[in-house]
């Protein structure tokens, strides 16, 4: 990991909860490290292709998404495949405050994008460390150990 990495990975802001700042510092690093996916087909086809390489899979959708089957079903199987393959998964609400975190990142496109399943990796050939990935894999364990096999947080606006 170089400096850059390391600095961008470790900066926190108290005005969040100190797990969603962290959840922002892995996929700014992350980004930058082009280890992000960003999709559920493409998050599919990842875990399909290199599952050993995921860390973390944000599955994100907001109350009025309740009722969407299909949306529904691939969350289910995601979960799944997660739960299968030891792969940390946190549910996430806040899609505009996710949106804003995702498109500082890259590029503006002329495609919405599908922003309810997104991918952290971390390759076997280049591991990075990150004290805020760390931060929530420990907020993961937390919850699991509280007998909240999905863990879930809230994403709130700036």
């Amino acid at each position: 990991m170089t400096l850059e990495d390391n600095d961008i990975c470790d900066n926190h802001n108290d005005t969040m909860h100190p797990v969603a700042t962290a959840l922002e510092d892995v996929l700014v690093a992350a980004h930058r490290r082009n280890s992000l996916t960003i999709g559920v087909y493409e998050s599919a086809k990842q875990m399909d292709r290199d599952p050993d390489s995921v860390v973390l899979c944000l599955l994100a959708a907001d109350p009025e998404h309740e009722d969407d089957v299909a949306l529904s079903i691939h969350f289910t199987l995601i979960q799944a495949f997660c739960c299968d393959n030891d792969i940390n998964i946190l549910r996430v609400s806040g899609l505009p405050r996710l949106s804003e975190m995702i498109h500082s990142q890259i590029e503006p496109s002329s495609e919405p994008m599908d922003l309810h399943c997104i991918l952290v990796s971390n390759p076997h050939n280049n591991p990075w460390k990150c004290s805020s990935l760390d931060e929530v894999f420990n907020y993961c364990a937390e919850c699991k150990s509280r007998n909240q096999w999905i863990p879930f947080m809230s994403l709130m606006d700036r």
